[in-house]
């Protein structure tokens, strides 16, 4: 057994909880985004077109192709190379239980006797009669590659492999790869960076200088940018080229300075970069695979969707106004490991290197994205302004049990006596005699799915003896729903693959289905929806509902019941998201907000995670996905000791 932090829901403490000792192990493979990437055929099919292409480049030559393949995975490009043509190949791999299955699959394949996988980390790879190649490859095959491109350290890998690995001249697939920008103005964007002025009937509140001027979190912000409407942002300049890599040479992971002029496109505030990249499996860039957004194919064209590779959205550290015609300069600054943006007048453009930009208000470090635009959505403060309306007068004595939240400038502005806010209930009794009205967003930053707020009930039941007694709670009450679905693409990241590009990869399937049956990976995993599009197939249902007015019980609260699926499709599984009752007649989601009749498509809240329970069956090899089902059962219960909910969802047919 193992000891592993885990963060209480109930006091949001760390606690330390006694594990069986392959945890870790089966977390990272039930999470792994393996079969997203086995599953993206966009990519594997140019991947071996680049393969074929440069296997022939190097035949031609009257050379063996030996082949170097980092981050081999389940050894899939590997074989890729030898079917292609290649001599040997050696594929390397760090995560040990991934080397070990790749070991195996290469093996059922036949390819066993060409193919070496090395269970290292790149740079520690040896070259010479004994170390772990005994051939310097011609050839360099990598899939290193992150959102960010060069997020997960590609660059060091290319430095180290290309110096001390590679043959005087060799081919790599990918070849080269370019790094796009666009320069918008967004109000939505920017709200998840900066705190907005917030209205407060007459008189604007501002936020404290120290975070007007903060130049935020230097972190890319990774989004499914296809589900963002080019309504959403205006364009302040064209799709620009940054900067190239041509990885058929020598690369370095110094860090550099890019600086690329050009024209604005109108007059605007310019707030954020939107980033993404191609990379070219050949020289000549005939086989090109793109992570442009959707809204910049062709209306007919199929978009390919990939989960492991998304856009990126850069902040940059202060608002800009730019001019229709006046040249300007994007500069982008590059380390080994991520980039960052500043703009600026040609005059001041300068090729040096300047630190990536750090927070220092400390509100970048507090809070994630997702809570800056939560914080600024202007609808969700006027619901919870109209409820503090309802329940405050000039004697309320108002006590605020929420994370970094602005509800206590709200119960401020309508007229509470006194507010108090604190994070931590323990130190409450130093604060007041007694409360007579509790409110809470609720939230708190260390929850992670969306019951975890139920935080907020365990603090209003270990205040009681501070509450009047006709003390008024806000919300009143909380209700988790549940809703069939079918994903339109996440289910892949859930899916087996079995057969990919003809090569049987069924062993990795057993492995990562061993790991989802391990207790911990059976549980609801958190995912913004917004992000991923799905069909409702049943409809919202309200299954517990938590009383704050009370409080939290000592028996378990248990649900049963079954979900009659009204429209047809494959149930991929179940969403879960709280509602709040702020007061008899207000109420909030941070789930669903919208279903359409005709076709079950859904609107999700924009500003969180929903959990998301995968079927199980998704991994039963074998299984028809398109077997007719009828309906869902489920049991759930909510567990007070551990402040977690439990559940088993299964579909019938």
């Amino acid at each position: 057994m193992v000891f592993c932090g885990r963060v209480n829901p109930i006091t949001g403490s760390l606690d330390w909880v006694e594990e069986d000792e392959n945890y870790d192990y089966h977390q990272e493979i039930a999470r792994s985004s393996y079969a997203d990437m086995l599953h993206d055929k966009d990519r594997n099919e140019k991947y071996y077109q680049g393969i074929l292409a440069a296997v022939r480049r190097v035949k031609d030559r009257g050379e063996e192709a030996i082949v170097l393949d980092i981050g081999t995975g389940t050894g899939l490009l590997s074989m890729m190379a030898l079917t292609a043509g290649a001599d040997y190949c050696f594929a390397i791999e760090v995560f040990k239980p991934m080397a070990e299955a790749a070991a195996e699959i290469v093996k059922v394949n036949g390819f066993g006797d060409k193919i070496k996988v090395i269970n290292k980390h790149s740079t520690e790879v040896t070259f010479g009669p004994d170390g772990d190649m005994t051939r310097r490859a011609n050839i360099l095959i990598t899939e290193l590659f992150d959102t960010e491109l060069i997020g997960e350290g590609a660059l060091p890998s290319y430095e180290h492999a290309q110096h001390n690995l590679m043959q005087e001249r060799w081919e790599a697939v990918p070849h080269r790869a370019t790094i796009y920008a666009q320069l918008v103005e967004s109000r939505r964007l920017w709200s998840w960076n900066k705190l907005l002025p917030m209205q407060l009937d007459c008189r604007t509140i501002q936020p404290p200088p120290e975070m007007q001027s903060c130049p935020g979190a230097p972190s890319v912000c990774d989004v499914q940018l296809s589900q963002l409407s080019p309504s959403d942002f205006r364009p302040l300049s064209d799709i620009l080229v940054v900067f190239r890599l041509d990885f058929s040479k020598q690369i370095s992971s110094s860090a550099v300075s890019h600086i690329v002029s050009f024209t604005p496109l109108a007059d605007g505030t310019a707030q954020v970069v939107l980033s993404w990249w191609d990379i070219d499996m050949d020289p000549e860039a005939t086989i090109t695979c793109s992570m442009k957004p959707g809204w910049l194919y062709p209306a007919l064209q199929p978009v390919p969707w990939r989960d492991h590779w998304m856009q990126c959205v850069y902040f940059l550290p202060e608002e800009k106004k730019v001019t229709e015609g006046g040249e300007t300069c994007l500069i982008a600054h590059q380390d080994d490991y991520c980039v960052w943006y500043n703009l600026t007048n040609p005059s001041a453009a300068d090729t040096s290197y300047t630190d990536s930009p750090a927070c220092h208000c400390g509100a970048h470090i507090t809070w994630n994205r997702a809570r800056f635009g939560e914080l600024n959505d202007l609808c969700r403060m006027d619901k919870y302004k109209k409820a503090l309306k309802e329940i405050l007068t000039p004697s309320t004595v108002c006590l605020c049990v929420s994370d970094g939240s602005t509800l206590p400038m709200l119960a401020h502005s309508v007229g509470a006596a006194q507010v108090f806010t604190l994070e931590s209930s323990s130190v409450a009794h130093q604060l007041m005699d007694k409360v007579t009205a509790l409110i809470g967003e609720p939230f708190f930053t260390t929850s992670l799915l969306p019951w975890h707020n139920l935080r907020f009930w365990y603090s209003r039941t270990s205040l009681s003896e501070n509450l009047a007694s006709d003390c008024l709670v806000l919300p009143i009450s909380a209700s988790l729903y549940v809703l069939a679905v079918e994903f339109k693409d996440l289910w892949r990241i859930r899916s087996p693959c079995g057969n990919c590009e003809g090569f049987d990869i069924s062993i990795m399937d057993k492995m990562i289905k061993k790991s989802l049956d391990f207790h911990e990976s059976q549980e609801a995993e958190p995912h913004p929806l917004w992000e991923y599009p799905c069909r409702a197939l049943s409809d919202p249902t309200k299954v517990i509902t938590f009383d704050f007015q009370n409080k939290v019980p000592t028996e378990d609260m248990k649900a049963e019941g079954s979900l009659n699926l009204v429209r047809s499709g494959v149930c991929h599984g179940v969403v879960l998201w709280m509602s709040y009752q702020l007061t008899e007649n207000i109420s909030t989601s941070t789930g669903l907000l919208e279903v359409s009749d005709e076709t079950g498509n859904c609107q999700w809240y924009p500003h969180g995670k929903q959990a998301v329970y995968f079927f199980s069956s998704l991994w039963n090899l074998g299984l028809d996905p398109t077997d007719s089902q009828t309906s869902v059962t489920y049991q759930l219960t909510f567990k007070p000791q551990l402040g977690d909910v439990r559940m088993s969802f299964i579909p019938q047919c």
